[in-house]
């Protein structure tokens, strides 16, 4: 199956085609950013499917990040994929940037737990803790700080996400976590992988949002209707 992933969920632009039965990346390309995703990734779109040497017809399936993340990120990534999909007449899978977070340490030790924090602000972190065989014990949700660390703590946890450092701070110095990886974004790689191994009626291409968006409507600026 090849499998053409998209990442703007955070603080990168990414996509990548992935081969699985080659188990090879065909052609890839990530861009480091915390905005402009959406002047970056139609171009990007079309130098990674370049390198590939194939067109959409071949590709087999689109996956891309759902969140939680920006939610600005989200919309474009989800967007494109959605119109690449219909365009080619391709299915097109969601996948949670946690997941793909916590997908190379279960893979390389699915004995130890995994916890993966994202910056939610505000003193908050979206959080997913996944223990023994990548059984997910805490769902994804957004937490405070210090009600992360209470929850994912326990065995030798490893720490991984773009708020990884902040939980790290917060850990009691006399338990440490096993593992501390900061990341500021999921590897691409892992989100086709994920792409590759999920059902289409199960894992929709719809934005993991976990909490409502900073920006709200005043009423002050609403018309009143007559």
């Amino acid at each position: 199956m090849r499998i053409f992933a998209i990442d703007t969920a955070l603080e990168a632009c990414s996509a990548t085609v992935f081969d699985t039965e080659q188990e090879a990346i065909v052609a890839h390309e990530s861009m480091a950013m915390a905005r402009g995703h959406a002047e970056a990734l139609m171009p990007l779109i079309a130098r990674v499917i370049g390198k590939s040497q194939l067109t959409f017809a071949q590709i087999d399936r689109i996956a891309v990040t759902t969140g939680p993340g920006s939610f600005t990120g989200l919309r474009i990534g989800i967007s494109a994929a959605r119109g690449l999909g219909l365009a080619a007449g391709k299915p097109v899978v969601g996948l949670s940037t946690l997941a793909a977070y916590a997908a190379p340490f279960i893979a390389a030790d699915d004995t130890l737990p995994v916890a993966v924090a994202i910056d939610a602000r505000h003193g908050h972190v979206y959080l997913q803790v996944t223990a023994a065989g990548g059984r997910t014990v805490v769902t994804p949700r957004v937490v405070p700080i210090e009600e992360a660390v209470r929850l994912a703590r326990g065995g030798k946890v490893r720490l991984t996400g773009n708020a990884a450092n902040i939980l790290a701070a917060a850990w009691p110095t006399n338990d440490p976590p096993s593992l501390v990886e900061q990341c500021a974004a999921p590897d691409i790689e892992w989100v086709a992988r994920l792409g590759a191994s999920v059902t289409e009626s199960t894992s929709p291409p719809k934005p993991l949002y976990l909490r409502p968006p900073d920006a709200q409507p005043q009423n002050a600026a609403q018309l009143a209707r007559r």
